[in-house]
């Protein structure tokens, strides 16, 4: 088979190919299908990861662990990226793509499957509650004990909990399999992105391959739509479900101790993501070329490089064997290629701090709206996946549109990013306004006689009340009292009788409720924290509707910054610099933004549950207007940042753009009378971007 150089046009053809032409002129059927595929991993992967996000306070609770512990597991997936993105993104542009693809959404599927392991080996899970002792009678004993719980603990009434269970759980962390399941998703999601967005690239055209990638990331963003869906249906599942009686289970579904069936959803997740790996087995290494490709995708300076450099042949020829020892000697050299473009540098700078902030705020926004709002997990995800997540996928999609549309260059896909982050920027700063007032809560947040603005000590929890009863400081089982304030065991809150089971258990003669009673009515308590108050039930629905503005305003510029991300390097680049993009972004944004978000989330807690065998387990309630300083804070104070660097961005561009104009004018003619002058020198990569940015004079020097 022999191929054909067409110099004048700058494309390659197949001279035995009759239908060639009508191919390139129009979408290939086989890259019709790895659209398809492409889109259908993106759905999966984006499932399973958004499933994650959805079960951040299901892990926390089910493994007695804090948020910046939850932080390290979210981040185990990019650690998992840093691991091969380099490799794979240079090495896989240089083999068979789509089985890459392929081979990576088998190792997400198995990784997937591994983090549901740890509930068929755990065990049941145990509440931290009081009720236990007597939720199968009407008559039951009295919250209020003669003795010590401190001092029962060690033997003097029946143990709660088995001695096996907690020699079980102390031996083997759990949340190791939640790790390692987690690190081996982040492995095989590596080829996903860096190969499949250069396959689009190479063999779509230039003026569609804007909206096909907007496509592909917009269908991606609706795995997460189903992703929050189905955190929200298995968060409302008990964890034990079909191996416990519910008449048993205390807690409801909106209780800081409820656990849901977390490992329902990841085994739905790994099925999804095996069945996505299947199409790209079928699909060939490369597709032709189209005519116009490289004409409008890059500039004369690279389309000249480009077609007349020797080692750029092999790179279309599919029916060559890959040299991989010449790939590997060649990988330095194009890595410093890369790295020498100060556009491309700056721009990752930008993408790292707006990462940072994006990662951190996504992985703890269910929570926040648990803890400032008062909602339970089922609820926060859904209204993450079907309210939130639309308008990010209605933005992208509209951005890619706007960019086809107007044919933004350059500087006008870089203006248009810049504006919508901006914009959307300064209505995040509404969200410090949209603030409830903390759960009141006796001993912790007011105090026995309802007076606010409490400073949390243990010592608090006791006062003339319940003083005579004893009660554990630790315990974490709250009860409502009629007064409206939540008291922190039915012991704290002074009851001496209960009548009742299981969920229906109501607790009488509870003295410290008379003292902030200001009316006279019956001294009962229910189980579970009282309601939110009515101002910030009326303030929820702001924050929802302006959460959904600012995410798609934001999401505007999604697809633009993108295409700036592909269009400011040479072509034969495009795959290293998406990995390296990715690499940057998953090893200084993904890893350490949920983990610092977590730690300093950590220091709003204000009472920690226990676990089984002792220690520190999950946090039960925070500061919630602490909590909204630092969480909102940090996150738009990471955005301010990057903006510095948007700055330096847009003065390097238009620099940029204009040597390149001056380059065109005075070097073009020349170069084109003379193509086959630079093939005898097998000029280097790294020489021509030298000389193409930094001294256009020495191009004919070299």
């Amino acid at each position: 088979m022999k191929k054909m150089d067409n110099r004048a046009t700058g494309s390659w053809t197949l001279d035995n190919n009759p239908t060639s032409a009508t191919a390139k002129n129009s979408c290939h059927p086989n890259l019709k299908m790895f659209l398809a595929a492409l889109s259908f991993a993106y759905f999966a992967k984006a499932l399973s990861g958004s499933y994650m996000k959805s079960t951040i306070t299901q892990l926390e609770r089910r493994f007695d662990i804090p948020s910046y512990l939850i932080g390290i597991i979210d981040g185990s997936f990019e650690i998992g990226n840093l691991l091969v993105i380099a490799f794979v993104s240079y090495f896989g542009a240089k083999l068979h793509r789509p089985k890459i693809i392929a081979v990576g959404c088998i190792l997400m599927s198995f990784g997937t499957f591994l983090i549901a392991m740890p509930h068929f080996i755990i065990g049941r899970y145990k509440i931290e509650t009081s009720v236990r002792w007597s939720v199968n009678s009407t008559n039951n004993l009295s919250p209020c004990p003669a003795s010590s719980p401190e001092s029962t603990r060690a033997g003097d009434r029946p143990s709660i909990l088995p001695s096996r269970g907690c020699e079980r759980q102390s031996s083997v962390s759990m949340w190791i399999y939640v790790f390692l399941g987690n690190v081996l998703r982040g492995i095989g999601e590596t080829p996903v992105q860096p190969l499949g967005i250069s396959y689009i690239d190479d063999y779509a055209q230039s003026e569609n391959a804007a909206l096909y990638i907007g496509c592909v990331q917009t269908i991606s963003i609706i795995g997460p739509v189903f992703g929050y869906l189905l955190g929200s249906l298995c968060a409302k599942i008990y964890v034990d479900i079909g191996y416990v009686d519910m008449e048993t289970v205390t807690i409801t579904p909106g209780d800081a101790r409820w656990v849901g069936a977390w490992w329902l959803g990841y085994l739905i997740a790994g099925t999804i993501t095996l069945m996505s790996a299947v199409p790209f087995w079928f699909l060939p290494k490369s597709l032709p070329m189209p005519v116009d490709k490289h004409d409008t995708s890059c500039t004369p300076e690279q389309t000249r490089f480009i077609k007349d450099s020797p080692t750029m042949e092999h790179k279309f020829r599919p029916e060559e064997p890959a040299n991989l020892h010449q790939m590997a000697k060649e990988f330095v050299p194009t890595l410093k290629c890369l790295l020498g473009n100060p556009v491309y540098i700056t721009f990752l700078c930008v993408t790292i701090l707006q990462f940072n902030s994006l990662i951190g705020m996504v992985t703890y926004k269910p929570k926040y709206i648990e803890q400032h709002y008062g909602q339970s997990a089922s609820k926060a995800n859904f209204l993450m996946g079907m309210i939130n997540i639309p308008a990010v996928a209605l933005g992208m999609i509209s951005g890619g549109v706007v960019m086809k549309k107007y044919k933004l260059g350059l500087m006008g896909a870089a203006k248009f990013a810049f504006g919508t982050s901006l914009l959307g920027y300064f209505l995040s700063l509404f969200f410090f306004a949209m603030g409830c007032e903390n759960s009141k809560v006796a001993g912790i947040t007011v105090s026995y006689t309802g007076v606010e603005g409490l400073s949390y000590q243990e010592q608090s929890l006791v006062s003339d009340c319940n003083s005579a009863c004893l009660c554990s400081r630790r315990d974490w089982d709250p009860v409502c009292g009629e007064n409206g304030i939540t008291y922190v065991s039915p012991c704290l809150a002074g009851c001496t009788s209960s009548i009742g089971s299981g969920r229906n258990t109501v607790f009488d003669n509870c003295t410290c409720v008379a003292l902030a009673d200001t009316r006279p009515s019956n001294l009962t308590a229910s189980l579970g924290q009282c309601p939110r108050r009515d101002n910030c039930d009326r303030i929820f629905p702001y924050f929802l509707a302006l959460s959904v503005v600012s995410s798609f305003i934001i999401s505007l510029g999604g697809t633009p910054g993108f295409m700036l991300l592909v269009r400011c390097i040479k072509p034969e680049l495009k795959s290293l610099a998406l990995g390296v993009h990715t690499l940057a972004t998953r090893t200084l944004a993904g890893i350490p933004a949920p983990i610092y978000f977590g730690a300093i989330i950590d220091t709003t807690c204000l009472k920690w549950g226990n676990k089984m065998c002792g220690g520190k387990g999950a946090c039960r309630i925070y500061n919630t207007s602490a909590y909204r300083m630092v969480y909102l804070g940090l996150t738009l104070g990471l955005r301010t940042v990057s903006f510095f660097f948007c700055i330096s961005v847009f003065a390097l561009l238009k620099r940029h753009i204009k040597r390149e104009e001056k380059n065109a004018l005075t070097n073009g003619s020349a170069e084109l009378e003379s193509p086959r002058k630079e093939e005898s020198g097998s000029i280097h990569c790294e020489q021509f971007i030298l000389a193409l940015e930094h001294n256009p004079d020495r191009e004919t020097r070299l």
